[in-house]
């Protein structure tokens, strides 16, 4: 039960439609006619109207031969589209050029351009815009035409006020820019993460579904494999004299008991799987527990007599897997033991997994269960403690979560060390009917 390698669900580039750029480059577009009429008709200020006019028409003109040339819907590569976008700034900074430079109030739209590459493109890409805003935004504040105003009132801003103005604009480029590509960034890995978490979750649903094929196999395999014993064993008494005969009939009496016995060894070991089935909490720990017993730790199963029945569920994958690979991380980071409590009363059912190991890091235990945490094992014991807590946790506390367990990392008491990962669920859901089986999307 090892983790699902993370990068097998992440892209290596990010590629955003063409359609979305040009539908935002004709916003812009006529967001900027609108603005350019209003000032200089509503407002009467006098504005460069014809070059601005220009500017935008040159980029509708680009927006008209894209969708002509490309189809719309197709994927653009994170060059092509930071290239757009790089045009997008390119076109503002020379819009406002002509209309006063940084003292035109709209000169926070170069936010936008960067904003869009943090939520779409990969980070160099985003960098790159970024320095490219912060370029012009600085050329801007040196050159630039006057800003539309009444001439019979013309209005001056202090230098000190522009130079706030241009570090505002320096700093939500790149401070708004990171929250964007970090809560992207986070969202993404998220969803890839639930990905893996569903295609873990089928896989071990179409292993107990190939269990129970297996044994119907062998239910119905049963009777033609003893008619065929039966009757090879009958000729072999006919048979007098002719021992080349006599050998091959033995030879296929043999044969038939033996798929026999390979049938009787796959319903015993499927008994236990059948979709139906009900297994005891013991049965559930016990089958979790043994693949992990032969790697050099002692692992020491205690299960609380209580003065209740004890609990049985429907074989379930998703309790399984996620059980497993929790112990599977304490196997992994024990010094020696793994401990595995269990205990339940009429309302509740809890499995407790500790090891001595050197524990979860407090830096790491507040975050652990997030898919973005993942660490390659290090050759030490400190590094070690951060390894193995990444999707594969992330995927176990889901799959768990979603049968109605709550899952708790802690770490042991001073001067004892070590991890220690309690699960509990309300005997209800443990046991209901809700559980036998878990809808993969």
């Amino acid at each position: 039960m090892t983790d699902v390698a993370a990068s097998d669900f992440r892209h290596p580039s990010r590629y955003v439609r063409l359609d979305t750029i040009l539908r935002l480059r004709w916003l812009a577009a006529l967001g900027q006619l609108t603005a350019i009429f209003v000032v200089a008709r509503g407002l009467e200020f006098d504005v460069a109207v014809i070059p601005c006019v220009a500017i935008v028409g040159v980029s509708a003109l680009l927006n008209l031969a894209l969708q002509i040339a490309f189809n719309p819907m197709q994927r653009l590569d994170p060059v092509y589209a930071a290239g757009l976008l790089a045009l997008n700034i390119v076109e503002l900074a020379a819009l406002l050029f002509l209309t006063g430079g940084l003292q035109n109030p709209f000169s926070f739209l170069f936010l936008a351009p960067v904003l869009i590459s943090a939520t779409v493109l990969p980070i160099r890409m985003t960098v790159a815009i970024g320095l490219l805003a912060v370029a012009c935004a600085s050329a801007l504040v040196f050159f630039h035409l006057p800003l539309p105003w009444d001439s019979d009132d013309p209005l001056v801003l202090p230098p000190i006020y522009l130079f706030g103005v241009w570090l505002s604009i320096v700093l939500a480029i790149g401070v708004t820019s990171l929250y964007a590509f970090q809560a992207t960034e986070e969202a993404r890995k998220l969803s890839d993460a639930l990905a893996a978490t569903e295609l873990v979750l089928t896989r071990e649903q179409h292993l107990t579904q190939i269990d129970g094929l297996a044994a119907a196999a062998a239910h119905e395999l049963g009777t033609p494999l003893s008619t065929i014993f039966l009757i090879s064993r009958e000729l072999e008494k006919t048979v007098d004299g002719n021992e080349q005969l006599a050998a091959d009939l033995k030879t296929l009496r043999e044969q038939a008991q033996r798929c026999r016995d390979i049938l009787a060894k796959i319903t015993q070991l499927s008994a236990s799987g059948a979709p139906f089935d009900r297994m005891p909490l013991s049965t559930l720990i016990e089958e979790t527990v043994a693949p992990h017993r032969d790697f050099g730790v002692e692992i020491k199963v205690r299960l609380a007599v209580a003065a209740t029945r004890e609990p049985a569920a429907a074989r379930n994958p998703a309790i399984l897997y996620g059980v497993g690979n929790i112990l599977e991380n304490a196997v992994d980071f024990a010094r020696t033991t793994v401990e595995v409590n269990a205990w339940w009363n009429a309302d509740t059912v809890e499995i407790v997994i500790s090891d001595d190991g050197p524990g979860i890091a407090p830096h790491i235990l507040r975050r652990i269960g997030e898919p973005y945490l993942s660490r390659r094992r290090g050759t030490d014991e400190a590094h070690s403690a951060r390894a193995g807590l990444g999707l594969g946790v992330f995927i176990a506390r889901t799959l768990l979560e979603r049968t109605g367990a709550k899952v708790s990392f802690t770490n042991r008491t001073f001067p004892d060390h070590g991890a220690v990962v309690q699960i509990v669920w309300p005997r209800v859901r443990f046991e209901g009917e809700e559980n036998i089986a878990l809808p993969a999307h």
